[in-house]
């Protein structure tokens, strides 16, 4: 038995009109809210409050930032800014060194290099070649499992 599998389900249906039901809801609470203000208030003071109002209204409901919602950049923002922060680097001032301190430090340092490189094996052109050749000839003369 053939079953057909849904397609394109991430898109939302369009509920009413060409708005689903997400945008309705923004454009009509935002519709509300200005009706509200020119009803009780100034024209001026209508005009000043319901114009972000319906921007907001409007982004909420349209605008979209790298392929996401408004809704969900507006929350990430808010969830960053009220939430805590881990701060790893701390900067500090430079302390002022006095010569014998410089002194000290240089010699410090040179003798950490000397150790490093006389300790540590140096690998030349020679040996990385033989190297490879060796890995080479082990992997083609074990059989393939």
């Amino acid at each position: 038995m053939e079953y057909q599998v849904p397609q394109f389900i991430e898109a939302e249906d369009k509920i009413i009109g060409p708005l689903t039901l997400k945008q309705f809801i923004y454009i009509a609470g935002a519709a509300g809210l200005c009706i509200i203000f020119f009803a009780y208030l100034p024209l001026v003071f209508a005009l000043l409050f319901a114009l972000p109002i319906a921007g907001l209204a409007a982004a909420l409901a349209f605008y979209k930032v790298n392929g996401k919602p408004f809704v969900e950049v507006l929350e990430a923002g808010f969830n960053y800014y009220t939430g805590s922060k881990l701060f790893l680097w701390k900067h500090e001032e430079p302390k002022v060194a006095t010569p014998q301190q410089d002194a000290a430090a240089a010699a410090a340092a040179a003798t950490a290099t000397s150790r490093m490189s006389l300790g540590g094996p140096r690998l030349t052109r020679g040996k990385l070649t033989e190297l490879a050749w060796s890995l080479d000839v082990k992997s083609t003369g074990e059989p393939n499992s």
